[in-house]
């Protein structure tokens, strides 16, 4: 165990956040972002990016807390020293369970915040369709001089349709794959720790 380097897991978020940013400026350079937030007079595209990146500063900060704590189990101390001395006390099974809400208990509620992303570009779909029946159901006649009015309202309705449910997949992709690089790191860190715990203490 003293030997086993630990994962780079912040380095990897720090190279995620790098392309996200990249990727962020080259949308706004092209006008991506000015046109996704006018197309949505609902707001719900902004709700799902801000949320996202919340979340994704989330994930670095947890994704530092856990290499630091994978650091610390190699030296004995952080949640490791904790488990051992709770493991030393006779119950095995609390201690575990302890380790385990350190380790994993936080990320349920990143994994619910996850959901909520695409539960807001499902919102958002309907939302615009119901736009989009709103303004057919409006329209008594056809009259050609309208056209232009009705296709322009029927486009917005479909728009905010379209936007919010792809940006909600997206979001709900790339922090997806964050929070499941964050539970398979907590689940070796868990590992570790138990690895030490059934080690023999070194002569002091």
């Amino acid at each position: 165990m003293g030997g086993e380097a630990a994962e780079p897991l912040w380095l990897e978020w720090f190279a995620l956040a790098g392309v996200l940013a990249f990727a962020t400026w080259l949308l706004g350079l092209r006008g991506v972002w000015a046109l996704l937030l006018k197309s949505d007079p609902t707001g719900i595209t902004l709700v799902i990016i801000v949320v996202f990146a919340a979340a994704t500063l989330w994930c670095g900060a947890r994704g530092r807390l856990l290499q630091l704590q994978r650091g610390a189990c190699q030296g004995g101390g952080g949640w490791a020293a904790e488990y051992l001395h709770a493991q030393a006390g006779g119950d095995a099974a609390t201690a575990l369970d302890l380790l385990l809400e350190r380790t994993h208990g936080p990320h349920a509620t990143a994994w619910w915040v996850n959901g909520i992303q695409l539960k807001l570009g499902l919102l958002g779909k309907v939302i615009g369709f119901s736009i989009l029946a709103l303004n057919i159901g409006s329209a008594r006649s056809f009259d050609p001089s309208q056209t232009q009015d009705l296709l322009r309202s029927l486009t917005t309705g479909l728009g905010v349709a379209l936007l919010t449910t792809m940006v909600g997949l997206v979001a709900n992709i790339v922090l997806g794959l964050q929070l499941t690089r964050l539970d398979r790191y907590a689940d070796a860190l868990v590992a570790a720790v138990q690895r030490q715990g059934l080690a023999p203490l070194p002569p002091r």
